[in-house]
């Protein structure tokens, strides 16, 4: 999954982006608001993680402008506002969450799979088709009751898939949330990691639709 982290403060911003890195996030990190504006003009982003009091644009104006855009990527804004009238401007304004610093790192990324099980229209954290189990919260795999071990990008080409049964994501929607910017992507970067997780979930788990793009079926689809 990736997500785009918008924060001016160099401290926050690094702390957050490394913990985020280990846990299997791309993170992308922008520090002022007119280039957060233009990154969510063209760009593809799983979340973003909002400061208000940025340069060049403030935080609420860049939500504003998304949601008058209709682009409901899931925002949490994470700010030092903590007022209860600057929550609320927040919320009305289309944040899906809101989180006052100082916070705990491990809050934020509960808060993050939140949202992004939300936007997936994904209740529960555990996610199961065709024998294979993930756990959003854990980010463990099972396949038929015993744990599978998938590297970080194999994980997230899993999760991505899943999230969405029956929905055929491109190769280049799937390097989005593969690599950030700066990630070096092979032309055959997908095809890769499509092979090693076959290989340990089962040759029939992803389905490939020739020239479109990847898939996993949905629970009794064939």
């Amino acid at each position: 999954m990736r997500i785009l982290l918008v924060e001016d403060d160099s401290m926050i911003g690094e702390g957050v982006r490394t913990f985020l890195r280990q846990e299997g996030y791309v993170v992308d990190w922008v520090r002022n608001g007119e280039l957060a504006d233009t990154v969510l003009s063209t760009e593809h982003v799983d979340l973003v993680l909002l400061d208000l009091g940025l340069p060049g644009r403030d935080g609420m104006d860049v939500l504003r402008r998304m949601r008058a855009r209709k682009d409901g990527t899931p925002v949490i804004v994470v700010t030092a506002r903590d007022e209860v009238a600057d929550r609320i401007r927040g919320l009305d304004a289309g944040a899906d969450d809101y989180l006052v610093k100082p916070f705990d790192l491990d809050e934020l990324s509960a808060r993050a799979r939140s949202a992004l099980r939300r936007a997936a229209g994904q209740a529960d954290t555990i996610i199961e088709a065709h024998g294979v189990r993930v756990n959003l919260a854990t980010r463990e795999v099972a396949l038929d009751g015993q744990p599978v071990n998938l590297s970080a990008r194999e994980y997230a080409l899993v999760e991505a898939l899943m999230l969405r049964p029956g929905q055929v994501l491109s190769r280049a929607q799937l390097e989005d949330r593969l690599y950030g910017w700066g990630g070096e992507v092979e032309s055959n970067t997908v095809e890769v990691y499509v092979h090693a997780v076959r290989r340990k979930l089962g040759s029939g788990f992803i389905r490939n639709v020739r020239g479109v793009g990847y898939y996993v079926p949905r629970p009794g689809q064939q």
